[in-house]
């Protein structure tokens, strides 16, 4: 069986910046996980500013790596841990399966703080538990993040780009008044059966500064409309 391997980093620009996640640190790991099990290097892929979002097949280095596996030119597959490659367990156990027939091995170094490899059964049942271990981990972040969001939502507290409709005073938001009231504009246009496109095109001729300056379009009347901020507002006043 051949010996010859290929090895994958990637870090999204957020994790390089809140944790640390280098590729060089990753690189490090990797090539001594690679000397010590006698594996051949011959081709590196470094995958940075991606986030885990994207399908292995749709990233730049991502889809190079898979059309050199695909022509046999390597045998193994290197990783620092499962979530380097893939978004999601359907997605690792769909790739995974197509590499084993071809007669691929994916090694992760770092799984929990032990090595895993694919080329055994036990391997292949371990990742098929840790991809699904994963994926249920990132549900649980993305759980309470939405709570996260909400509470501050609810409590009037500034939460990623300021809402139109509000100003930001320390730690709080306060309603803008003339802001607010062109929300109730657009709430009421809609409510007669007016386009987002129309009300979009209304507001630009009247020259309604959009919070960042810019025009409006439909699909910012749109995340303005359905933002439930609105809503409490009205249920404060009555």
């Amino acid at each position: 069986m051949t010996k010859k391997a290929v090895c994958y980093f990637r870090v999204s620009t957020q994790e390089q910046a809140l944790h640390g996640v280098s590729l060089n640190a990753q690189e490090e790991r990797i090539a001594a996980y690679c000397m010590m099990q006698g594996l051949e290097v011959v081709q590196t892929f470094r995958e940075e500013g991606v986030s885990a979002s994207k399908a292995l097949n749709t990233r730049p280095k991502g889809m190079e790596m898979l059309e050199l596996l695909r022509k046999k030119k390597a045998g193994h597959i290197v990783a620092l841990k499962l979530d380097r490659l893939f978004r999601n367990a359907e997605d690792a156990l769909r790739q995974t399966s197509a590499w084993d027939t071809a007669g691929v091995t994916l090694h992760l170094v770092d799984m929990g703080g032990q090595s895993l490899c694919t080329s055994s059964a036990v391997g292949r049942m371990m990742l098929t538990m840790m991809a699904a271990f994963a994926e249920f981990e990132r549900n649980l972040i993305s759980e309470r993040t939405a709570a996260a969001l909400q509470h501050k939502k609810v409590h009037l507290q500034p939460y990623a780009q300021l809402p139109f409709g509000f100003d930001r005073q320390g730690d709080l938001l306060v309603v803008n008044v003339y802001e607010l009231g062109m929300v109730r504009q657009m709430e009421d246009w809609r409510a007669t059966g007016c386009t987002l496109r129309a009300i979009a095109r209304w507001l630009n001729e009247m020259k309604v500064p959009a919070k960042n300056k810019g025009r409006w379009f439909a699909s910012t009347v749109r995340q303005i409309l359905a933002n439930p901020m609105y809503g409490l507002i009205e249920e404060a006043d009555q």
